[in-house]
């Protein structure tokens, strides 16, 4: 028989802090991870963040939970993104994934939406027959350099033996690509690079609605899902990475006003933009972008913000070599679709949900 254990704020804090996560043959969270769930502020103390799966007393699977909000017409509606879901394959037949799934519900009163899912999860999403595809998103990919080495083997697992002529390929083709971008300039605009957002961005950040305000964005900034160096292998989510940081950016107009601000996420060579905040054209910030992708090396940036990805078509300053479409579905369950009104749309950037951590 499958027993369930749910953690609350509380619980989690003394099952991290008391090591008890690390006795099991995988782990179910990161300390970090579990940090930031904590320093959550949508969380209340008795959300259910964390939810195990024992079969004998030994741990065949976990899901976790991110709690969220939406404000309408001045009433909060709680629910929660379903942030990991992982499961024992030698157990799968035990249906673990059904039971975290089902207990998820009767915690959140069936009040779940997920994102970012693999192939795999969204085919028992909806097996499960409760949710619904809402809010989907264009986006796109566009690359600095080539990347053959990484992504060749990773599309076709029978090329790896060759991954070595992939990288003498790719060092002959990046040479290239980098004296081609010897003349880029660093902007002729103000601009400040910080390490999170500062008063005069709030300030700025007002005149906006958004799902996730500047108290919100800094706390996930200061308390990281992932960090850098060596990851764990018995964690099977993001948890570190060689490179990951955040940058928060602020652009400045000919009479010194804050005409936009940014924040830029950074992972091992590829860069995204969880957060625009901008009602001006964009002409700056797409140069601004080019410069520092280029400055930095960066392997490739991807945008699911469409109004900047039009800016970028119609710009002659960004120096990608190639694009990608990108696409993104979220998954609402019917509950939380009955609490909210006709034709809403939560207009989510990029880096709402769980998606920033990431």
């Amino acid at each position: 028989m499958i027993v369930l254990k749910t953690f609350n704020r509380k619980e989690l804090e003394d099952f991290i802090s008391s090591g008890a996560f690390q006795q099991y043959d995988f782990l179910p969270i990161t300390k970090h991870r579990a940090l930031s769930h904590l320093k959550n502020p949508k969380a209340a103390d008795e959300d259910t963040l964390l939810i195990l799966a024992f079969y004998e007393e030994k741990l065949i699977g976990y899901v976790g939970c991110f709690p969220d909000l939406f404000v309408i017409d001045g009433k909060e509606i709680r629910y929660a993104w379903l942030s990991t879901l992982y499961v024992d394959s030698e157990y799968r037949k035990k249906r673990p994934a059904k039971a975290l799934l089902k207990k998820v519900f009767e915690e959140y009163e069936g009040k779940i939406a997920i994102t970012e899912f693999t192939k795999e999860a969204e085919a028992l999403y909806n097996i499960m027959g409760v949710f619904e595809y809402v809010f989907p998103k264009k986006g796109k990919r566009y690359y600095f350099k080539t990347d053959a080495a990484k992504m060749i083997p990773e599309k076709k697992p029978e090329t790896k033996a060759l991954k070595p002529l992939f990288q003498t390929l790719d060092a002959a083709a990046n040479l290239l690509l980098s004296i081609k971008n010897l003349p880029t300039q660093k902007p002729d605009f103000k601009y400040e690079v910080l390490e999170r957002i500062d008063k005069e961005s709030i300030d700025f950040m007002t005149d906006f609605s958004g799902v996730r305000d500047a108290e919100e964005i800094n706390a996930f900034i200061d308390h990281p899902w992932v960090l850098e160096g060596r990851k764990d292998e018995r964690y099977l989510f993001s948890s570190f990475a060689d490179i990951f940081k955040y940058f928060w950016i602020k652009i400045f107009d000919q009479n010194n006003k804050l005409k936009a601000c940014l924040l830029l996420q950074l992972r091992d060579g590829y860069l995204k933009i969880p957060y625009l905040f901008s009602n001006a054209d964009l002409d700056e910030v797409v140069r601004f972008l080019n410069y520092f992708i280029v400055n930095n090396k960066m392997k490739g940036f991807t945008s699911y913000q469409n109004k900047l990805n039009k800016a970028i078509q119609q710009s002659k300053a960004f120096s990608h070599i190639y694009e990608r479409d990108f696409h993104r579905e979220y998954l609402f369950h019917k509950n939380l679709l009955e609490l909210l009104p006709n034709n809403f749309n939560p207009n989510y950037q990029d880096g709402d949900g769980d998606c920033m951590m990431t």
